[in-house]
């Protein structure tokens, strides 16, 4: 007994620690642009669905505002960029994952100077100085938005959420791409995927015309950034490749705002208003930005408005007519720009623009017609499509990945092969002897990650002729695609270096085995961040065969390893089969030409022959052989188990074979080697600085959320002074108090109130809270006699209606006769005494009430009322559900007994029944014997009893399916 007591114990405590059923399972997905955000979320019962912010709108700004003592995110975060433009942060995208001596951070503090940013010497990059205690870097900003937007979606969704797709531009790079995902961990975060916006928009577009998708390769040119997409079906499930992208990184609506801007500072110098230059007053050039935002939307409208803002400077008015043709002039160069990413996409495809079908708009400066002119001629098409959101797009594609990402979901599959933009290639250097016997350093480079190679995919490279530690390096390769200022901005483009230590040791180790190289194992994931998963030693070894087993040994052996029989010593460094594997091999026998003409011919290649180069096609092609081998053994030894008679000739061929040396087979060994990695493109941030920022940001959370407590108790406390005031003159109230306790209530208002004027305000959340709790405690007992007095006559009508139903159904229920009766006499009798009881306490509690005062404490509350109700309610309830089920008892036959007195008399009752019932007519049809009792799904359909408060025909119905009863002995 105690044992079992023990392991429900152990059962109930670990049910107690399983993740509950109720918890989130909603995701989430972030469309990050560099001037908005959208935020989409799916959550049981919400498919898809774009998540509205405080002010109901499906878009919010990337912008946060650092006051002294609180902040502000979004459109409050813009209110105050107008008035103290110093506090307000945006359109940081531009400068994530950059160096402070990248041309983005010295152009953004141009279009900012606002903003005090300096050198973070530890790690090279910039940051943003608010005050001397206080700095936050560009992915702590980022960080405080993003967590923003998962409070927007949880209110929105009404749960937590935690996991999250996060779109960035195709043309971020890996520091970029690991700034990103730094900031969504320190905003507590679980990153999901990466995913480039313009695969995003190309999902979106896919999900939502799966039907359309067959065979026949599709190609559509995706946003500004001219992103080529190819959707084909792969067996039943449709697949999303992305062929080519072009991008330029400063083409875009900001770009055109800014010329909007200038051109509106320019002509309000001209206006002579004010001596001074708008340009120099840091307040004005925001408000002109503003309104440079609003006259560029309203321009793809409008062929001219009116540009004015109320005390732009010095309490000086601005207004001034612009024109399209104005704004068109001043971004001229900027359309000239359009094509070019267009081109750039098409060539990384090696498409022709006769080869797309469509042409496809997505973000929000599309809509400039000026832009969409430009685009269609230079495509060459009839028409640019719009038949997608152009704003909403790429946030309902990332949260269909996410919801597929997820387990809590299950959605139709559509596969995504993103492309990398950007070539990674590794090189090393070794020793070399020419054939003068004068050894060089000869320096080798290989490509692991051609430009536009898919992703997610892994790849291997082995290292052939290195029997100690070495160093190699994981850089960028040919960027001759970029433009000479593109380079600039690209940063760095040296990735890492590999250290690797381990290695001559292993060669110590296995002395006696054959090495295979030292392999580098690398996966480019999903968010399309590339990552060294680990490197290995490989050795070769020979070692015998063992003897062929029978086949009910090797059964025997499987059923006993299935059930715990095998062995149980640890796997690690297990000797494997040999397998061959294609993968980059950076070291040949040969000389350095040949190995480049290899990677020139590696680069030609199909697509298809990528997926070659990785780990899994390797264990498929191994697992392959293992079958063939296990097949061939069960073969060899069926044949062996026949049992057959030997000749003396062949006993004595048996023995030279047992002479002969048995088979070898070569196995594999892999020892793992130490890899150290240094970061050579932008530091990240290390453990403790990423707990740094953690820490620094949840304190301003707990800030914000202490703030919004006190106001709220603040509001709480302001309401109920003014409202109970009010109260204490209205008559209701009047009614339950006596002037001692009217009078004592008012003083204590007005205190409270006085004490507002002068303290309170200022007063802490603990200090209002408590002041809340004593003026709510002493209008207690008059709030209580009011609700009461308002809630009787409802609930005793209630109760009174109950009552009389109950009365109904039991009279009802007393007239069916003995013999069809389905109820017991003690369940009659309960729900009788039930009936009567209420309504004795119903009668006594009114009475007793009717004798109080109404400012003495009621004895009749409408909690007991309630109950009453509820439990006559529960009996009424039981006996309707007994009648539904219950099978009514069988009907005996009066003739069949007067004629008969045996059931072996079959014959006699049958003439006498001929006898009695003679037929109608000559149509009439042949009497059948009495049915039998219907069935309960019958009686599911039409129940016996049904329970009408509207109407009392209950005795009319019990008497009618009674005379249907017995038609058959009416006859």
């Amino acid at each position: 007994m105690r044992e079992r007591l023990s392991l429900w114990a152990v059962f109930c405590l670990l049910v107690a620690f399983l993740p509950s059923q109720t918890e989130s399972v909603a995701v989430m997905s972030v469309d990050l642009g560099s001037e908005w955000m959208k935020i989409a979320i799916v959550k049981p019962g919400v498919p898809m669905e774009i998540a509205l912010n405080k002010e109901s709108r499906r878009k919010t700004p990337v912008a946060v505002c650092l006051k002294e003592n609180e902040r502000l995110f979004g459109d409050s975060a813009l209110g105050v960029a107008v008035k103290n433009p110093k506090v307000v942060y945006r359109f940081l995208q531009s400068i994530l994952g950059k160096t402070a001596d990248n041309p983005q951070v010295a152009q953004y503090q141009k279009h900012f100077p606002e903003h005090q940013m300096q050198r973070d010497e530890k790690r090279g990059t910039v940051f943003f100085k608010f005050s001397e205690e206080l700095q936050y870097t560009p992915e702590e900003l980022l960080g405080m938005i993003l967590n923003y937007s998962r409070g927007l979606a949880q209110d929105f969704a009404e749960q937590l959420i935690k996991d999250a797709v996060i779109t960035v531009p195709a043309y971020f790079n890996q520091a970029e791409r690991r700034a990103v995902l730094q900031a969504a961990h320190i905003a507590g975060l679980k990153v999901l995927q990466l995913i480039n916006d313009n695969t995003a928009v190309a999902l979106n577009y896919g999900v939502f015309r799966r039907k359309d998708i067959n065979s026949t390769a599709q190609v559509n040119s995706v946003s500004a950034n001219g992103a080529t997409v190819k959707t084909k079906e792969s067996g039943t499930q449709p697949q999303l490749q992305i062929r080519g992208v072009g991008f330029d990184r400063t083409l875009g609506g900001f770009e055109m705002e800014l010329r909007l801007r200038d051109h509106l500072a320019k002509l309000f110098n001209e206006q002579k208003k004010s001596k001074k230059d708008v340009r120099e007053n840091l307040r004005a050039m925001a408000k002109l930005l503003k309104e440079a935002q609003r006259l560029k939307t309203v321009l793809s409208a409008n062929a001219e408005h009116m540009a004015q803002i109320e005390g732009l400077m010095d309490d000086i008015d601005f207004k001034a007519k612009v024109t399209r043709s104005e704004f068109e002039a001043l971004c001229e160069d900027l359309f000239d720009r359009v094509p070019g990413p267009v081109t750039e996409a098409l060539a990384a495809a090696e498409m022709s623009m006769d080869e797309i079908d469509q042409v496809i708009l997505v973000g929000g400066s599309t809509r400039v017609p000026r832009v969409q002119d430009v685009l269609l001629k230079a495509v060459g098409k009839e028409e640019l499509s719009k038949n997608i959101n152009a704003d909403e797009a790429a946030a309902m594609g990332a949260v269909y990945q996410a919801a597929a990402l997820s387990k809590a979901f299950k959605v139709k599959p559509f596969l995504v092969r993103d492309a990398a933009v950007f070539p990674i290639q590794v090189e090393f250097s070794r020793e070399t002897e020419e054939e003068d016997g004068v050894k060089t350093m000869k320096h080798n480079k290989r490509i692991l990650f051609q430009r536009m190679a898919p992703y997610p995919q892994r790849k291997v490279i082995t290292f052939n002729r290195y029997m100690d530690d070495f160093v190699f390096y994981i850089n960028y390769g040919d960027l001759g695609f970029l433009g000479e200022q593109d380079l600039k901005v690209f940063g760095s483009q040296n990735l890492t270096t590999v250290k690797l230590s381990g290695v001559g040791s292993s060669f110590k180790k296995h002395s006696d085995a054959e090495s295979k190289g030292i392999k580098a194992h690398f996966n480019m994931d999903e968010s399309g961040v590339l990552i060294l998963d680990r490197v290995e030693s490989v050795f070769e070894t020979i070692v015998e065969e063992k003897e062929e087993e029978s086949t009910l040994t090797k059964l025997g052996n499987t059923i006993s390893s299935l059930f715990g029989g095998g062995s149980s010593e640890p796997t690690a460094n297990v000797t494997e089969p040999v397998t061959d594997e294609e993968e980059v091999t950076p070291e040949a026998e040969k000389d350095q030409e040949r190995s480049e003409k290899r990677e020139k011919s590696a680069q030609e290649k199909p697509e298809t022959e990528e997926g070659k180069e990785g780990e899994p096609q390797a264990e498929e092609q191994k697992d392959n052989k293992e079958d063939k081998a296990e097949t061939q053994g069960e073969t060899d030894a069926e044949k062996a188990e026949k049992p057959e008679e030997k000749s003396d000739g062949e006993k004595a061929e048996e023995k030279e074979e047992d002479k002969k040396p048995k088979p070898q087979k070569k196995s594999k060994i892999s020892e793992d080697i130490t890899v150290e990695l240094e970061v050579n493109d932008v530091l990240d941030p290390s453990t403790e600085d990423i707990e740094v920022s953690k820490k620094k940001l949840q304190d301003l959370t707990d800030r914000d959320l202490e703030k919004q407590e006190r106001e709220k108790t603040l509001n709480s406390l302001e309401a109920f002074i003014f409202e109970t005031q009010d109260k204490l003159y209205q008559d209701e109230y009047l009614a339950v108090v006596t002037e001692e306790e009217k009078e004592q209530i008012t003083g204590k208002l007005s205190e409270a109130s006085n004490w507002m004027d002068e303290e309170g305000y200022a007063a802490g959340t603990k200090e209002l809270k408590e002041k809340l709790s004593e003026l709510k405690k002493l209008c207690k007992a008059m709030f209580f006699r009011v609700e009461e007095r308002k809630k009787w006559p409802d609930s005793l009508a209630a109760l009174d209606s109950m009552l009389n139903h109950s009365t109904i159904f039991l009279k009802s229920v007393r007239l069916i006769p003995e013999s069809d009766q389905i109820f017991t006499e003690v369940e009659l009798k309960t729900l009788e005494r039930v009936i009567n009881e209420t309504m004795t306490w119903k009668n006594e509690t009114v009475a007793e009430q009717d004798k109080l005062s109404p400012t003495e404490k009621p004895v009749l509350l409408s909690k007991d009322i309630e109950a009453k109700r509820s439990l006559l309610d529960r009996e009424v309830n039981y006996l309707l559900n007994k009648a539904k089920f219950v099978k009514p008892k069988p009907k005996d036959k009066a003739k069949d007994k007067n004629t008969t007195s045996t059931e072996n008399s079959k014959a006699n009752s049958t003439e006498d029944a001929e006898k009695v019932i003679p037929p109608k007519s000559d149509d009439a049809e042949e009497v059948k014997p009495a049915e039998e009792p219907p069935t309960a799904e019958k009686k599911d359909e039409e129940p016996i009893l049904e329970l009408n408060p509207a109407e009392n025909t209950d005795t009319e119905s019990t008497d009618s399916s009674k005379s249907e009863n017995h038609k058959g002995d009416e006859l």
